[in-house]
This record gives structure tokens, C-alpha cells and sequence, in this order.
């Protein structure tokens, strides 16, 4: 059975049980209750604030909505939600990874916030547009951002000193100038974890070319374009002269990218403001420092990641749910939040952010540029499939050029399936 036609069976399936209660919501005479799922991982410092403090500051302020928090595996989410579209047992209200929502929406399982939220307009105005556009499917926006992140160059002085370098790389040719330099020496002078699209988009992009074209519907003549393939040639040639590790292959026994920049393995990677705990605990005493995106013809262009705000069609009390998405949208909740390193998605709040974690700074200029992985519900099959083709120009099996054209013309055939 194909992914649309189980596609098509979840969204009858759905439509035919919204509204008949949501995981034992029902209406009542009583406080409303909002049921909220996430994936907040169950000891860590975000569900201990959204429990504690968001929760609790929003009941005080609504003395009739109760919120039920719902935590999941975040691994475990994602089937979690299909399962209950199935089903037509959504919550209320669900944090989305960004690029679920298309697919929740083709589902005809979610609420067009455009249309349920009077103030959609002035609540989306205040968020950075690449994370906002995540919620776009078919003209209509079906969520809000709720938290975000992006990618920006990261590495160590030390690295930098032993390398012989002034600075960090800020352009393409900085990277090539820095490999050159590192050539016949134990550092890499790039290193990522994957081929997926979080990990290559940023470099085509900034090539100045892209994945789909502007309608969405094909990646012939733009994942195969000459920009798109400078941007895989950039990549092949740093692994060609020994300047790009295995893991970047999903090699086995590969030194992750944290501990390579802490031990000085390798010169750069790119990664998010979530590594920065991590140096802190198990890395003391490394400084590591943060560039934005090296820049190619297209500019610096990073990829948006995090999670956004959805209202399902199940429901109960839309109003209800409405008011608790206002409020995990305010300074208030945003800023709590950003104390335990989740990133606010509220453009106007970046002089705040940096008293409350000085690295924020560099993500929240990253941002001004970062984009969205393309908002269509067959992402998953499509970014496989990048990642599959790209490997193999790594591998040196097939040129970047050939890669990327076997690439655009399965795309194609995944898009028009539609």
C-alpha cells in the first residue's frame, strides 16, 4: 500500500471521529481541561519549567483552563500522533516537529490557526519568518512557532591557533583555503553527521541553489542545478583530500562531532545552541567559539530547526486552546523557556536573550537568514532520498552532478504521487 493511500485512509478515518472527544476531553461545567502533548524528555530541565512555571503561571492567570501535559519519547512521538489521527483521539494541542505539519495537515487532522485565532496575524508578526513558514501548507498556516534553532559554524581558538588560522572560515573559499592548510596533518577541517538535508541544505543554499522550486512540486532544475551542485563538489572535493571524516557517512567508530572540536580532531562542524550544555558538562575548560554559516554566492544560509504550536480538529474547546497557545507564545513563557535552553521564536527578544545565555546571539543573527526544509508532507521520502544519492558522490561512485539528477527525478516521482 503506498504512503498516500494510508495517507487518504488516516484522514477519513479522522475526519469521521474529530469532534467526538479528545483522550477523555469532554466539555463540562468545570475548569476546561487542555490536553498538551511533547516530547520533552521527562527529566530534563524543559518539562521540569513547563510543569512547574508555564503550567502553573497560566492556570493562575485562566482560573477556568486546566492544562494536561502529556509527555512522550520523542522517538515514539511521531507514531504516537498518527496512531491517534487514526483514531480521532488527538489532543487538543501538540508540539509538532516543524516538519510534521504539512503532513498532520494533509491528514485533515488540524485546525488552520489563520482562521481559529482572531490575532494569528499579530501573533505570527513577532516570530522569525523561516520558522514561521514551517506552519504554510497550501496557502493556509496550520500551527505557530513555539521554540527554534538553527545551525551556525562552530569550533575552537585552540583549533584555530594550532591550524595557523586568524580566523574561522567565513566563506567557501575560507574553507578550502583552511583544508588546503590542513592537508597531511590529523585534523579534519570540516566534519558533520549525516547527509540528510539539516546537514547539507545550509551548504546548498548558500551555493544559491535549492532543493524544490518556489511551487514545491519538483526538484528537477533546481536540486540539480549548477549552484546545487557546486555545493555536493565543495563537500566531495574536502573529502577527496582527507578533510571530511567517515561519520559524515554514518561510519561506525567515527569520533562524534562534539568531542572532535573539543579534542581538536576537527577544525569546524556545524551544530545548535543544545551542543553548548553538553561542552560545559563533559568538555570543562574548552572554549569553543561560534561564525555564522560560511558564505557562498548565495549568501549565509542556515536551516531552521525546532517545533511549532498545532491545534487539532479534536478539540474539545478551542478557545481554551487558543489561550494556552497565546501564552507559551508571550515573553513570559518564552523567556522561561529560554532559561533552560529552548530558543524563543519571537524575533523582538534577541537583546534579552543574550543576558540570559550569551550564545544565543549568533543563532538569533543566523536566523535573519535561516530557512525552512521544504513544508511538504512527503519531506521524510524526499530527504531520504538526498541523503541516499549524495552518499554516493562521497563515496566517489558517481559525480555530484550525476547524484543530484538521479536525485531531482525520484523527487519528482515521490511529489507527483501527490
Amino acid at each position: 500500500m503506498t504512503g498516500t493511500k494510508v495517507l487518504a485512509m488516516l484522514a477519513a478515518t479522522a475526519l469521521a471521529t474529530a469532534g467526538c472527544g479528545s483522550s477523555g476531553e469532554q466539555p463540562s461545567s468545570g475548569p476546561v481541561t487542555v490536553t498538551y502533548w511533547h516530547g520533552y524528555n521527562e527529566t530534563g530541565e524543559e518539562l521540569q519549567t513547563l510543569r512547574d512555571v508555564v503550567i502553573p503561571a497560566f492556570e493562575k492567570a485562566h482560573p477556568n483552563i486546566k492544562v494536561k501535559q502529556v509527555p512522550f519519547p520523542d522517538e515514539a512521538l511521531r507514531q504516537k500522533v498518527l496512531g491517534a489521527a487514526a483514531g480521532g483521539e488527538l489532543p487538543c494541542l501538540l508540539r509538532s516537529d516543524i516538519v510534521w505539519v504539512p503532513e498532520l495537515a494533509k491528514l485533515g487532522v488540524l485546525e488552520p490557526l489563520d482562521a481559529k485565532l482572531k490575532d494569528f496575524d499579530a501573533l505570527a508578526k513577532r516570530t522569525f519568518p523561516g520558522p514561521l513558514e514551517t506552519n504554510k501548507y497550501r496557502d493556509k498556516y496550520y500551527g505557530l512557532p513555539l521554540d527554534t534553532n538553527t545551525r551556525v559554524l562552530m569550533y575552537t581558538p585552540a583549533a584555530l591557533k594550532a591550524a595557523g588560522l586568524e580566523k574561522a572560515p567565513e566563506t567557501f573559499e575560507d574553507v578550502r583555503a583552511a583544508a588546503a592548510k590542513l592537508k597531511g596533518s590529523p585534523v579534519k577541517a570540516f566534519a558533520d553527521g549525516g547527509t540528510d538535508g539539516w546537514n547539507l541544505l545550509p551548504w546548498i543554499w548558500s551555493a544559491g541553489g535549492d532543493l524544490l522550486n518556489p511551487e514545491l512540486t519538483k526538484a528537477s532544475g533546481y536540486l540539480d542545478s549548477p549552484e546545487s551542485v557546486a555545493a555536493v563538489q565543495l563537500l566531495v572535493d574536502l573529502r577527496n583530500e582527507g578533510q571530511l571524516p567517515d561519520i559524515m557517512l554514518g561510519g561506525t567508530g567515527g569520533t562524534p562531532t562534539d568531542e572532535g572540536i573539543a579534542k581538536g580532531e576537527y577544525l569546524s562542524t556545524l551544530d545548535g545552541p543544545w551542543t553548548f550544555p553538553i561542552y560545559e558538562k563533559q568538555f570543562p575548560g574548552v572554549t569553543v567559539a561560534t561564525s555564522k554559516m560560511p558564505a557562498g554566492p548565495g549568501g549565509s544560509v542556515s536551516v531552521v530547526g525546532g517545533e511549532d504550536i498545532v491545534m487539532t480538529k479534536s478539540c474539545p474547546d478551542k478557545e481554551a486552546g487558543g489561550e494556552f497557545i497565546r501564552y507559551l507564545l508571550s515573553d513570559e513563557a518564552q523567556l522561561e523557556m529560554a532559561k533552560v535552553g529552548q530558543m524563543p521564536v519571537l524575533a523582538d527578544l534577541g537583546a534579552r536573550l543574550t543576558s540570559i545565555k550569551p550564545y544565543y546571539g549568533i543563532f538569533v543573527e543566523q536566523l535573519k537568514t535561516a530557512r525552512p526544509r521544504p513544508p511538504v508532507p512527503q519531506y521524510k521520502k524526499i530527504e531520504s532520498l538526498l541523503s541516499q544519492h549524495v552518499a554516493e558522490a562521497l563515496k566517489g561512485t558517481v559525480s555530484p552532478q550525476q547524484a543530484l539528477t538521479d536525485a531531482a527525478r525520484a523527487i519528482d516521482a515521490v511529489l507527483a504521487q501527490d
